[in-house]
Parts: structure tokens; sequence; C-alpha cells
């Protein structure tokens, strides 16, 4: 058991997704409703409530503000007929709405601020991209099926995936583009070592599922961002460029959204409250033939689908109450920009080769909402399209300077202790001084009241037509603030509880991690935080440091190689000093091996205390070997002699014939990226540059469901034919004996 507790409180089984709280790449914290004859085991296609994520908020195409479209197949429950307000019609509701959902959080903290879980539950959150080959072409695309696909896994997740509780299963959801599909195992993983090895085979399957309902020319990758987005006739079927409303984007059509009122309305209304398209800007690789003109330029991109495109690997569990899931909070923000270095696959952005590894500052951008005052423009007025009395129904007036985007590292711990709130909390924090007097004047500690006021500086993105007021006993309001609010950490509130529901605690979600491009990757790097997770609590680690170091260590981990290359500042003593060391909170740069692996004889590393905590709580052979592949993938990729996934595909593209060393991906390397990376994941190609002597095994489909034994054939003239073959098969049998 990874943490024996007492066994006092049982509960009705939690679905993966109500644990999760299900974020998608809209970071959406719902609350799955499960059908009630079937609450342990609930449908595949869920129903959820709040956040901006969700079967029941799709519809086949964009709705006009206001307007009730037809749900797709797929979308379950009343939210699919939900409307969303335009920013404008939004602007009367914002402080109300922003108040009201710091009172949801009082009402919520108050009543369950005692709750406690004895079990560990947790999951893991993988988004999937669906690409199109054109073999006469030399092409790949993006294919915008997602909906019909998420039909099809929802149905065959219903009728073929067992509902008993059997092996394992799957929970199908959208995600923001038209091209993705976000997966999580159906139940969520538990306590036990054992559970350890459940993660990858939850991969496998859900990837073999995936592959099953393809088409012939379709594939299913997972990789951080699509390396064509926004390049040429780079969807399947391409639409019209002139179709655009939302975007606003000359090359980056609307149909590349999913086809969901909330994410339309999210893209809009991002762009309109900053008063023009988002503007991502990343640095440009400079090889041996690369344009001059194009490195002063970089690698410019103006839509919400170049940031929220891309693919991630989340992770979230379940704390044991509070108190501990605000100590994960903290030391698992430390180690955010560490992890997101060990996976950095995002070398390729909009058809160009990057001068950096990752995601994050795409996505961060992509987001950014903030009007030209907020983000510190000087002498700056209302954001365009909006006039000053308009303006001035914005958080903070639209006029108070925003240091971070609302997707980036935290900028408070949680740790309800003054020394280290004065000691670590060191960079700039606004807070909405309403929402912080709420807050004090509830009984809610100081941090804690902190973290929140400083969330709620924030706007909600999107309000629901005909849901502008509620009440404090509801969640919508605070969860459209907490879920748009995409950090390297997020500290989630239990969901309401419900009579004879299931009873979901306090829990941290990890989102700074890279997708890996195979169920192996994906699967050590999620066994590797479960881990820390628990060594952080069994050993008493403290990873404190100030968060100005963390946010260098995020700028740090976005560089090419960084994974060993980079030194990362790191907390000298994880454990406290002896009585001669003058300064216990000291921090040094290290290496992420040195952070893994040790240094000196004053820091163990953090590997060798996983291994010696398996060791204390008694580790099966077959769990222990498992997690001896995975850290050994690890520990050699922070060392370098394995690489990154963002060094392996940029090798591959530098290696290709039809790169001419200007920076620039053509179509044909774009489409061979791809399907080496799909090749390597389905087990048909062997990478050791990057996995080592580790071989993925060759995917099958015809095992990814269960097949039922029917009573009844497919007609009578069916029967009659197996009979009359199966027959003369006997006979012919029996001649030959």
């Amino acid at each position: 058991f990874l943490m024996p507790r007492p066994s006092a409180m049982r509960s009705v089984p939690v679905t993966a997704a109500l644990l999760l709280g299900w974020s998608g790449g809209t970071g959406a914290s719902s609350l799955v409703t499960p059908k009630p004859h079937s609450r342990a085991h609930p449908p595949a296609g869920l129903v959820l409530r709040g956040g901006a994520a969700g079967p029941g908020d799709a519809s086949p195409s964009p709705a006009p503000s206001g307007s009730v479209a037809p749900a797709p197949e797929w979308a379950e429950g009343k939210l699919a007929q939900r409307a969303t307000l335009t920013l404008r019609e939004s602007l009367p509701w914002l402080q109300s709405a922003r108040m009201t959902g710091v009172r949801q959080f009082i009402e919520t903290y108050r009543a369950l601020s005692d709750a406690q879980a004895d079990e560990l539950f947790w999951g893991d959150e993988i988004e999937y991209a669906v690409v199109r080959f054109d073999e006469a072409a030399k092409a790949v695309r993006i294919s915008l099926r997602a909906d019909e696909l998420l039909a099809q896994l929802v149905e065959k997740e219903s009728n073929y995936g067992r509902r008993d509780g059997f092996g394992e299963g799957a929970s199908w959801h959208p995600e923001y583009g038209a091209w993705m599909i976000e997966g999580t195992p159906r139940l969520p993983y538990g306590g036990f070592t054992a559970d350890l090895r459940r993660v990858e085979a939850s991969m496998v399957l859900r990837r073999k599922r995936l592959a099953s309902v393809m088409g012939p020319e379709e594939a299913v990758v997972t990789m951080p961002a699509f390396p064509m987005m926004g390049v040429g006739d780079f969807c399947h079927p391409m639409p019209s460029l002139a179709d655009n409303e939302c975007t606003a984007s000359p090359v980056m059509p609307d149909a590349v959204i999913l086809p969901a009122p909330r994410f339309h309305a999210l893209t809009r209304n991002i762009r309109e409250r900053r008063g023009g398209n988002v503007q991502i800007r990343v640095p440009l690789l400079r090889d041996t033939k690369t344009d001059e003109a194009e490195i002063a330029k970089g690698i410019h991109m103006d839509a919400m689908a170049y940031g929220m495109g891309c693919c991630c690997l989340q992770v979230t569990f379940q704390a044991r109450d509070a108190d501990e899931s605000r100590h994960l909070y903290d030391h698992l923000a430390v180690l955010s920009p560490i992890l997101l270095a060990l996976t950095a696959a995002t070398p390729v952005l909009h058809g160009r080769l990057a001068d950096t590894d990752v995601r994050w500052a795409t996505i961060s951008a992509s987001v950014d909402d903030r009007t030209p005052a907020e983000r510190g423009e000087t002498a700056a007025g209302p954001p365009d399209g909006l006039g000053p009395e308009e303006a001035a129904q914005l958080a903070g007036g639209g006029a108070v300077r925003l240091p971070k985007s609302r997707y980036d590292s935290i900028s408070r711990y949680l740790a309800n202790c003054q020394g280290c709130q004065e000691r670590f909390n060191d960079v700039e924090a606004p807070v909405d001084s309403e929402a912080l007097a709420l807050l004090r004047n509830a009984g809610i500690d100081e941090s804690l009241a902190q973290h929140v006021a400083h969330l709620f500086t924030r706007d909600p993105l999107t309000l629901q037509r005909g849901h502008e007021v509620q009440s404090v006993e509801e969640s919508d309001h605070f969860d459209a603030i907490q879920s748009t609010n995409w950090q390297t950490v997020r500290w989630k509130p239990p969901p309401k509880r419900k009579n004879c529901g299931p009873r979901v605690g306090w829990r941290v979600e990890f989102r700074s991690m890279e997708v890996g491009l195979t169920d192996f990757e994906n699967a050590a790097f999620t066994t590797f935080v479960v881990l820390v997770s628990r060594v952080i609590l069994a050993f008493d680690l403290n990873l404190y440091m100030p968060l100005s170091l963390v946010d260098d260590n995020m700028a740090r981990a976005h560089g090419r190689d960084a994974a060993h290359k980079a030194k990362f500042h790191f907390r000298r003593h994880m454990a406290p000093p002896d009585a001669t060391e003058t300064n216990p909170d000291g921090t040094e740069e290290m290496s992420i091996h040195e952070i893994l692996c040790g240094k000196g004889d004053y820091f163990p590393g953090l590997i060798p205390l996983i291994q010696a905590y398996l060791d204390s709580v008694g580790c099966d052979a077959e769990t222990g070997e498992t997690m001896r592949g995975y850290l050994d993938l690890i520990k050699a990729r922070a060392s370098g002699q394995l690489q990154t996934p963002a060094q392996w595909m940029r090798g591959l593209v530098a290696a290709h014939p039809d790169y001419k060393r200007d920076s620039m991906v053509p179509q044909s390397v774009a489409a061979d990226l791809v399907r080496a990376c799909v090749d390597v994941a389905e087990g048909r190609r062997h990478a050791p540059a990057l996995l080592g002597k580790h071989r993925i095994a060759p995917l099958r489909t015809d095992d990814a469901w269960y097949v039922p034994l029917r009573r009844d054939l497919s007609s009578t003239s069916r029967r009659a034919a197996l009979l009359e073959r199966y027959a003369s098969r006997a006979a012919g049998t029996s001649v030959a004996a």
C-alpha cells in the first residue's frame, strides 16, 4: 500500500472523470453526474457541469450568441443546450459573478474543510491528436473528425467496454481542437503498488481503442504541437479561411475549434477582452541558411488554437485532507519546471523549427486576455472595441497591472505557514481587494485568502446565458474562474456532495508535462510524479524556495536540450540540515541529473528516495522491476544518454533530404516526422536514441474491445451458412482421420 492509513471511512467508488475534475485543454473543472443506477461504473459519455469543457457543452456547429444548436450524439444533458454570452453581454454581470464565485468557495470550504479521504486515488489525462496522411501529396493534416470519433468511442465503450469493473476501461472527453480527444482511465488508480503497473496498460488500451476507430488514412499521435498548424491547407477537410469570426486570423479558420459554443466563446472573448488577436512569439532556430529577417521576426502566431491545440499529460491526486493537498500543491509547483524540461517535445511550431523545446509559453500567450493596461503598456487606454465605461466593468477596471497571463506558473504558495509566506512568496501577486475582504471576514486563513483573491483578479471568460445569477450553494461562478487560471499546478476543492454519490476529496492537479510519443514514456513520468508525491509526504521533504527562482526555472526549462544541459535552482537540503548549516533554506544551481540522482554528501536526489520508499513499503517484485525501467529512462534522459522527444524530432528534421537548413519545415518533412512518431508509438519503428533498449510492442486493434457472447446472430441465412461451413469442415476432418 503506497500510503497506509486507517480505513475508517469507506465511500462509493469514484469515477476517474470525477476525481480528475476532468480538466481538458480548456482547463474545465467539472462535476460528473453519474446515472443513478450505475454510480460505481457510470457510462463513458458523461454529463459535466461547470468549467469550459464537457460532452454536454457541445453542438455540431458554432451557434450565434443566444441561439441553441442541437447537440451531437456524444453530448448528453441539458448543458448541451446552453448558450454563452459575448463579452459585451457579460459586462454587467462580471462583478457580481466574481463575488458570487468567492462566496461559493467560502460555502464549499466551510462545508468541506474537514473532509478526509482515507484512500489514495489518482489518475492521468492524455490528449491525443487525430491526423490524416496524404501519401500522394506527401503531406499530413489534422483531421477535423473529433466529434464523430467521440460518438463512436462513447458508443463502443458503452457496448463493448464492460461496465462490471473487469479489466481496464476508458473515458473519452472533447478537447478544444476539432482534431483532439482526451482519454482518461474509466476508474481511478488506487493506493497499492500494483496500481503503478495499471498505468501503461490503461494508456495502451486507450491508444488501441482510438486506433480502432481511425479511418484508413488516419492515425492518432501523442505529440504536443501539430508541426504544420496554420500553414497552407493544414486541415482535412480544409474549411474556408474566410470563416474566422471567432479567431479573426487570416490562416486559422473557426472550424479547427470543436463545435461547442463555449469553446468558440472562449476564443472570441479572449480576443475581444485584450483588444485584438493574441500575439504569440517564439524565437526561431538559427540554422546555416536561415534568413536573418526570419530570425528577427521569429515564429509569430495569432490564434488561440496554436496554444490550446497543444496536447499534454496531466496527473491528479486525491489528498488525505485540505492541509495535505496544500502541502503537495506547493512542492509539486517547485518540481513543475523540472518535469517540463524532462518531457520536452515541441521543437516545431507553425512550420518552423523553434529555438525552444516546450509548448508552455506558446499556450500562455494563446490565452492571454489581459488588456493593454493589465499587460503594463504605458498610457494604455481601454482595449480596442470597448469604451471607457465598458472597460470599467472588467476586473480591476481592466487597468490593474497583472504580471502574468492566466496560463502560467503559480504566484503564491498555499502553505498555512507565516514564515514560509514571508520567505518564499517573493513575486508580484495582485489580489482583488473586495474578494480578499470577503475571505478574511469569513475566517479563511490568510494564505488561502490571498490565493483565492489572486485568482479573482481575472474575469470569467464565459458566462452561460440564463445562469448569470447563482446562489452560493452552486459552484459554476467559482469554477469559471478557478478552471481558467491554467497554472503549473491546480488546487481543487471537493465537489459538493450529493446524497449517495461518490465522495471526492481535496485534489492537486500536476499540469506542466508535455505528452510523450509513447505510452511507455507517459507511464514513466506519470508514475514518477505519483511516487515523488508519496516521497514528499513519507519523508517530510522540504522543497520550498523563492517563487522568483521557480519562475526562472520555468524560463530555463524552455531552452533547447535543457533536460541535460541547463542548470536549475534547487534547495540544497530537502531535510533539516545539522546545526552547523548557516543557511538551511539555501539553494544552488544543479543539473536535473543531480536533482534526480544526488549531489555530494548533502543532497540524496529524488530517485534514491523513491527507491528507498518502495523498499520501505515492501514493493512487490513485478512492480519494482517495472519502476526500475521507468526510472532508468528518466535518469538516462537527464544525463543525456537518451534524447528528449524534442531532440529526437529535431534530429529527424535536420537529417531529412527535403530540409534546406533554413529553419522552415516543408510538408514532406512534417509528414515523415509525424509518421515516424506514430510508428514509434505503435511499435513499428524502434527508436534507441529515444527509448534505449526498450521496444514498444506492436499495437494491435483486434483486441481493443471486449467481444460479447451474443445469443443471436445477424440473420437466419448467416446462421445457416455458418452451420453448413462448419458441418463440412467436421466431415472433412472425419474422413481424413
